[in-house]
């Protein structure tokens, strides 16, 4: 869909920039009060990313705004893709929380030689009381901690791919 950039300041000497690949999800949803639902109009993370004064040089790509209920083989080749074809070592992924196991787990079976962490929300940014904020925060710092691999991120916890899920009856990624 298009790359921008997080911000004016570029990579420092030495200094890895970090690729932000937002997929859609829970994340990015706005409520649409004509329609009485929740809808996707445009991501929330530049401006985020703006407010927050992060000075890691981001590389933001919006891959698709999608919830993940409704995310195909296809959508996730297309994410998995953007991983392979980025120059960044380091990734996170914005990405709805019902398939996120899904898309990490085909993710590392592609054996990639970077780190990636993917993160979401329970409640979207948009709405009062979100988690987007905290597991963004967390995941930005998880990415350039970890080794090689890739992770969720969620509720002040990392996971391994293949490693967790998601307890919906209590709304947050459990080990398995």
């Amino acid at each position: 869909m298009g790359e921008t950039q997080g911000h004016d300041l570029p990579a420092g000497e030495g200094e890895q920039a970090l690729r932000m690949i937002i997929t859609g999800g829970t994340f990015d949803k706005e409520y649409d009060a004509l329609k009485g639902e929740l809808s996707f109009s445009d991501s929330h993370l530049p401006g985020i990313m703006r407010t927050v004064r992060c000075t890691l040089p981001i590389i933001m790509e919006i891959n698709q705004l999608t919830d993940s209920l409704d995310m195909t083989e296809e959508d996730r080749a297309t994410i998995a893709d953007s991983c392979a074809d980025a120059a960044e070592k380091l990734i996170v992924i914005t990405h709805g929380t019902d398939t996120m196991t899904v898309t990490a787990e085909l993710l590392a079976a592609r054996n990639f030689e970077k780190t990636i962490v993917l993160t979401g929300a329970m409640v979207p940014y948009s709405v009062r009381g979100s988690d987007a904020l905290f597991n963004l925060g967390c995941a930005i710092s998880a990415v350039q901690t970890l080794g090689e691999g890739v992770y969720i991120c969620m509720n002040g916890r990392i996971f391994p791919a293949g490693a967790v899920r998601k307890d919906r009856d209590r709304g947050v990624f459990v080990d398995i």
